[in-house]
């Protein structure tokens, strides 16, 4: 059986601000970026039983201020145009709505693209998510019963216990001690930087993992 923990986070331009060392009578500025409606949301997953523990997966999604609409209801820019100015491509925009919720489950499982529906896990996966409205919404209580056919569970952590998932650790390291860099111009070096912070994350993790299996 593999069990993993799978959470959400959000980044914003300017993160909080840590502590460090410096001149006495010297203190660093950090500027600050106002957040006006961008943000980078993140969703990621920790394996911490089973054959693939110490596994660690994320995606990341850009959320941005749609265009001004014309008259007749079309945007006046594309949704191109729009991500370039934010230093981004079209197919980084998005949200972490269910759709991409379950989408993110079943590449964690393992789904091959275009896989029928009988299709099945060689062995159990156990999902664990807090009560998070885009685990708990209709569009996921559908699909929980093509998941389980594919031997693939959700357990849900009790309500207000964010301490029993296993990826809020990684969330708080990576915000307050792995961006080294605190503010940031636009959301495109945010989101190359905090994929950087979460590859290395990853390759800590499996180094871990495989240190501890030897």
């Amino acid at each position: 059986m593999d069990l993993c923990h799978v959470d959400e986070a959000g980044f914003a331009l300017t993160q909080p601000t840590t502590t460090t060392w410096g001149p006495v009578g010297c203190p660093r500025p950090v500027p600050y970026r106002a957040p006006q409606g961008r943000r980078l949301n993140v969703i990621g997953a920790y394996f911490s039983h089973g054959p693939e523990a110490g596994r660690f997966e994320f995606a990341t999604w850009a959320k941005v201020p749609l265009p001004e609409r014309r008259a007749d209801g079309s945007y006046r820019k594309s949704l191109a145009e729009v991500a370039a100015e934010h230093g981004l491509a079209e197919d980084d925009l998005g949200t972490v709505d269910s759709e991409a919720f379950l989408g993110f489950v079943w590449s964690l499982a393992g789904r091959p693209a275009g896989a029928s529906w009988s299709w099945r896990r060689e062995r159990p996966l156990m999902v664990v998510v807090d009560n998070y409205s885009v685990h708990t919404s209709e569009r996921v209580r559908l699909e929980r019963r093509a998941l389980a056919a594919a031997d693939v569970y959700l357990v849900y952590l009790p309500a207000y216990s964010p301490e029993l998932s296993r990826m809020e650790p990684h969330w708080k390291v990576t915000k307050y001690h792995d961006l080294r860099q605190r503010s940031y111009a636009n959301l495109g070096a945010l989101q190359s930087a905090v994929q950087v912070a979460l590859t290395r994350r990853r390759l800590v993790l499996r180094a871990a993992a495989q240190g501890g299996a030897s």
